[in-house]
């Protein structure tokens, strides 16, 4: 994005951001040359500085000469307004916020969106983390996840694929094999602190717009979170019935661990 855009987020007009990129790269600076290198004709100059002026952005240090307020000074002061303008905004909205009973799930489309919210949601998380999730899916939040263990959450990740082995409680979902052609896609499930969910697939002919939940509906975080722990124990279930193995020592402190968060 161009630098003259950015400045037009923050209120600035299309000239008055040509008038303050010429005047930084070279000042101080008189309106004749000022209107050469923004491209600002004569006739419109003057009235551009003179808005700048009452801004406090432009100051004239002599008569028609002009200097710009530094770009250190000009972010603080953007940095002060947009805090004071949220603070302003949350207690206005806290007013005028109508209490409702329960949470909304909210749609969310495509796997770039639902990452960015996976990601988000990951870094929020204080004591718990309930993970299903594919390799593909882990090479782009595996780090976050280890940051959340890293910071003392409790994570339990159920790999419906191949994954490294990184935490106590990790267990591959029993049908690990055929996963991604059965399903027809990838899902995401991830349920942070018993009380955020966020849930969906990528489809696999359609990823980019393929749609994902994400709520704070405790009932809908609360079933999703009992999905994924009945999965461990399908995971029990397959080693002892279908594969005829014993359940390791691991294997019982796993199961002692998802028994106990009930």
């Amino acid at each position: 994005m161009e630098i003259a855009s950015l400045l037009r987020d923050f209120a600035f007009s299309k000239y008055e951001s040509a008038c303050y990129l010429a005047l930084v790269a070279r000042h101080p600076s008189n309106g004749s040359q000022l209107s050469k290198r923004s491209g600002i004709a004569r006739s419109r100059i003057y009235d551009v500085l003179r808005g700048l002026l009452r801004k406090g952005i432009v100051f004239e240090i002599e008569k028609g000469t002009y200097v710009p307020l530094p770009f250190a000074e000009l972010k603080q002061r953007f940095r002060r307004q947009f805090e004071s303008n949220l603070e302003l905004l949350e207690k206005q909205l806290a007013d005028i916020t109508q209490e409702v009973e329960y949470e909304y799930l909210i749609t969310l489309r495509g796997r770039e969106t639902a990452l960015a919210k996976a990601a988000e949601i990951i870094a929020a998380a204080r004591r718990e983390l309930y993970l299903r999730l594919f390799p593909s899916t882990w090479q782009h939040l595996g780090g976050a996840i280890r940051a959340a263990a890293d910071r003392g959450v409790g994570v339990r990740l159920i790999a419906m694929g191949r994954l490294p082995h990184t935490f106590d409680i990790q267990v591959d979902h029993p049908e690990v094999a055929g996963l991604y052609n059965k399903l027809g896609g990838e899902t995401l499930d991830i349920i942070s602190d018993r009380a955020e969910a966020l849930v969906g697939m990528f489809e696999a002919e359609r990823p980019d717009r393929s749609t994902v939940i994400w709520t704070r509906n405790r009932w809908f975080v609360t079933a999703n979170r009992d999905s994924l722990r009945h999965d461990f124990y399908h995971y029990f279930l397959d080693k002892l019935h279908e594969q005829g193995q014993a359940l390791s020592d691991h294997d019982r402190t796993i199961y002692e661990r998802i028994k106990s968060d009930d």
